[in-house]
């Protein structure tokens, strides 16, 4: 099934025509729960990877050895679905919720070292046929794939995360697995830190959808003028009677009772490739290349959720059956604090280091 982002609640460019000059477009994931195959795009799907080819590891010094097993985390997921979808208002039984608080459990894996290589989590992998704003890959590279490590024990705080991006020629990856055969399954950690590492596998429903900056990278009396004519309906918004600024709520899908230029008109939430990068945790902070200097451009974004009470909005309007529960978590994984991932990439050479940033 195909995903459709709603029409914009209104005509940002008729407010504001000097936007047009800073118009870009980015392609929405849309990824939803599925069986996707080896020659999909997808998240938490199977990787195209030669079995004679070593898989990513994480050799960074950290504890590895104590956290949930991955299998249990899958299965805690799927009891909790299941029970939920059976029974909507009591949700599982007791039965059921003494074996979720056993799944729950954190294992100790004493024999494995802070040094020891450490299996890499396939997070997703894009093929450039599917995705339009996915840039071009380095010396004719049209696959892209995404690891990260399980345990958020990297930096100078140990308390950030460790992500891998590789890029590969899908016809030479192809004819590789013709000859040693496909790497299945692949290896995996014995426990991660965090069940938000844990991606469930996703199919792709792309869709490349208009965006445009950040309102604080814009030029300042664009970006001043945008929050002036906000700062104007938050004092309107106060004066009205409350059910009419519910009326307006309803109508827009936003948490605000206007279309706000950050939640609804410029950057679209969930899992995406290209456009721009929001910096609504923190304020905007150069992305440059660590070895040429050039200003990077986002790659990919891997967001905790697929819309949230400010961006509701931008829920696709085949997700918005009536009487149908459709989750806005649909992959699982979990970014920080509930937050999203933006992955930079040098526009001059992708081969260069990837930067990357939490919001």
């Amino acid at each position: 099934m195909t995903r459709t982002t709603p029409p914009r609640p209104l005509d940002v460019e008729g407010l504001f025509p000097e936007l047009a000059a800073h118009r870009g477009t980015t392609t929405r994931l849309h990824p939803r729960p599925g069986d996707p195959g080896v020659g999909d795009s997808s998240v938490g799907g199977p990787m195209l990877w030669p079995a004679d080819e070593p898989w990513p590891v994480c050799t960074a010094k950290h504890k590895r050895s104590r956290g949930r097993r991955p299998e249990d985390v899958h299965r805690e997921r799927q009891l909790l679905n299941a029970a939920w979808e059976r029974d909507p208002v009591n949700g599982p039984t007791d039965e059921e919720r003494a074996l979720l608080e056993e799944l729950g459990h954190r294992h100790r894996v004493p024999e494995v070292g802070d040094t020891d290589p450490l299996p890499m989590i396939g997070v997703a992998q894009l093929y450039a046929r599917d995705l339009p704003d996915l840039p071009a890959g380095p010396d004719g590279c049209d696959l892209l794939q995404v690891f990260w490590c399980p345990f958020d024990a990297h930096g100078p705080h140990m308390t950030g995360m460790a992500v891998q991006l590789l890029w590969r020629r899908s016809s030479e990856a192809t004819e590789a697995t013709e000859v040693t055969g496909l790497l299945l399954p692949p290896p995996r950690p014995q426990v991660v830190g965090s069940s938000g590492y844990v991606v469930e596998p996703c199919v792709l429903h792309p869709e490349q959808v208009v965006t445009y900056p950040f309102a604080g990278l814009l030029p300042e009396d664009l970006c001043e003028r945008i929050y002036a004519r906000e700062d104007a309906l938050d004092e309107l918004a106060e004066e009205e009677e409350e059910e009419e600024a519910e009326a307006e709520r309803d109508a827009s899908g936003s948490a605000l009772p206007y279309p706000a230029y950050q939640y609804d008109l410029s950057i679209p939430p969930g899992w995406r490739v290209g456009g721009f990068a929001s910096w609504h945790l923190t304020d905007p902070a150069p992305m440059d290349c660590t070895a040429c200097a050039t200003p990077m451009e986002l790659l990919l974004t891997i967001d905790s959720s697929e819309w949230d009470g400010g961006s509701a909005s931008w829920r696709p309007l085949e997700d918005r059956v009536p009487g149908v529960g459709v989750s806005s978590t649909p992959t699982e994984a979990v970014v920080g604090r509930w937050g999203e991932l933006n992955v930079f990439a040098c526009p001059s050479d992708p081969r260069h280091p990837h930067r990357w940033s939490i919001q």
